[in-house]
């Protein structure tokens, strides 16, 4: 694969400009980072799980992220809602598949959610994707696991089967569309010291996916800006609590200079 420049900033400008609402239904232990972040990009956050309104906000809102981490049966219905009316309202929904693999009922709603309603972004880590392709893989927790299989053919083989964009995180994240699949090498160790930082790029990539039509260019646009502030703080921080800290006022006060000069994409 060769280096490519994308223009991840001119999203993250209409982001700032735009400021779309971004429903989710996610994760209760990261739901206030995840808001948080959302409004560090400029955008506005709305957590909204009940099943009497979820269909209602969505028709309201410019995306839907739907979060498995903390999933109950009532949860996984409350999303299928939310995701109809977003289907027909015709804004994207984004499914992070927390935990895929460690047990039973979340392999079984994850492909509930796939094959019931239309997903136009699946986002998980290595062995989380691999457990929806079918691999035999037990997820630790919601941490990833080793994985032999070739992840960017599986996720080009998920593209075609679910016709969504497929988003693989790793120290290299591999983002997968219709007809093209880009490696984003920004990023830093440091993000797998705190929680939540799944979940918050698929906020993130939400967010950004709210603004762009070119579903596979919004999400490498959104790991490129998070990626790039996790970088810049890790220089500046003395562990996780000071690195979170700083992680969201970089991502604030990123600039196009900085993203163009440190942006790391291969295609």
């Amino acid at each position: 694969m060769s280096k490519t420049k994308i223009d991840a900033y001119s999203l993250l400008k209409k982001v700032r400009e735009q400021k779309p609402v971004v429903h989710h239904l996610t994760n209760w232990v990261t739901i206030y980072d995840c808001a948080n972040i959302i409004k560090t990009l400029g955008a506005s956050p709305v957590m909204a799980h009940a099943r009497e309104e979820a269909a209602e906000m969505a028709s309201i809102a410019s995306s839907l992220v739907l979060n498995i981490g903390t999933l109950t049966p009532d949860f996984i219905e409350a999303m299928k809602i939310a995701a109809i009316s977003a289907n027909k309202k015709g804004i994207p929904v984004i499914l992070d598949v927390c935990g895929v693999g460690a047990t039973k009922l979340r392999d079984e709603k994850s492909f509930e959610l796939l094959n019931e309603v239309k997903i136009d972004i699946v986002k998980g880590n290595a062995s989380e994707i691999a457990r929806i392709s079918g691999e035999n893989i037990r997820t630790k927790g919601v941490d990833s696991v080793e994985v032999n299989a070739d992840m960017l053919n599986v996720s080009r083989w998920l593209a075609d089967r679910f016709k969504a964009v497929i988003v693989v995180t790793g120290s290299h994240d591999i983002v997968t569309g219709k007809d093209k699949s880009y490696i984003v090498k920004n990023g830093h160790p440091m993000m797998a010291n705190v929680v939540g930082t799944g979940c918050m790029a698929a906020s993130v990539i939400g967010t950004f996916a709210a603004v762009e039509k070119n579903l596979a260019h919004a999400a490498v646009s959104a790991l490129v800006c998070f990626e790039i502030a996790a970088e810049l703080a890790a220089k500046k921080s003395k562990g996780p609590a000071s690195f979170k800290e700083s992680m969201f006022d970089f991502l604030f006060n990123l600039d196009k200079k900085t993203i163009n000069r440190m942006q790391r994409v291969c295609v």
